[in-house]
């Protein structure tokens, strides 16, 4: 049971076909159906099966597939934790972010690490909630900057910032918590199931409009679409220019703190980091 075989089989069963895993592994659609049928041959049940001109999963294989990813991270959060501990200013460091994490938190962040450590080799992946979260419970990330670790993720929380959601619209917006429309992010964002929440506690049911990024969101509300649940970091400068108001809503604003997340027993390059966030204003080490 080679890397290379869980390699291909995770590929297949991310890109949904064969030629798809291929043409992302740059090799031939023979190899990829050759390394899954040779894996599904030594783990004792079909991973795949035909499903009209081409092959998905197997129940079998969807459970197997998870696996085969949490194996795959744990291969290379090893090889990041021998190279950052040999010599953490040149380990590898994976990091993954929620959305306005990313915008608004670590552009500054990563730039002054760089230039204080240019030979950390440092992969950033952004992206809702459900997703990065996932990535840390898989062994795809080393740390994840986003909000509450949820539960059943194993997670060591290094540092955390203060984080304020309110709620905002356009200045010429009459505001009506149960009336006026809501513009939410996608499905999987932690603002987005945040934002339910808290219309579900206070009763109200108005209109929404789900929009695909939190920029577009912002955008929205600062067009008059409706009211958003925003980060206040992420409006900044909407609110110094006028474009969006902060609405005096109940409950409002709410507490939401930034962590800085890794798992069990994080590489030496991650406590570098770590430390350079704590080195940065308003981060501090948990309580």
């Amino acid at each position: 049971m080679t890397e290379a075989r869980l390699r291909t089989f995770v590929a297949l069963a991310d890109a949904g076909s064969v030629r798809a895993a291929a043409e992302r592994l740059v090799v031939t659609e023979s190899a990829v159906s050759a390394a899954v049928t040779a894996l599904a041959r030594e783990v004792g049940v079909a991973l795949v099966e035909r499903a009209g001109r081409g092959v998905r999963l197997t129940p079998a294989g969807t459970v197997y597939a998870g696996y085969a990813r949490q194996v795959l991270g744990l291969l290379e959060q090893g090889r990041a934790a021998a190279r950052g501990e040999d010599d953490p200013g040149r380990g590898r460091l994976r990091l993954a972010a929620v959305t306005t994490a990313a915008d608004q938190v670590l552009p500054d962040l990563l730039a002054a690490f760089r230039a204080r450590r240019p030979e950390v080799d440092l992969a950033l992946e952004v992206g809702p909630s459900r997703r990065i979260w996932a990535r840390l419970a898989e062994h795809e990330a080393d740390l994840v900057l986003g909000g509450r670790p949820p539960a059943g993720v194993a997670a060591t929380v290094l540092a955390t910032r203060a984080n304020d959601l309110v709620v905002v619209a356009a200045p010429e917006l009459a505001f009506d918590l149960h009336t006026t429309p809501w513009v939410l992010r996608e499905p999987g964002s932690g603002t987005r199931a945040t934002a339910e929440a808290y219309l579900a506690e206070h009763d109200a049911a108005p209109p929404r409009l789900v929009l695909g990024s939190n920029g577009a969101v912002i955008a929205g509300a600062a067009a008059g679409l409706g009211a958003a649940l925003v980060s206040r970091d992420a409006v900044r400068a909407e609110l110094g220019a006028g474009r969006l108001v902060v609405i005096e809503a109940p409950g409002t604003p709410m507490r939401r703190p930034w962590h800085a997340v890794a798992g069990p027993a994080p590489t030496a390059t991650t406590r570098l980091f770590v430390d350079h966030l704590l080195a940065a204003p308003g981060w501090r080490a948990p309580r």
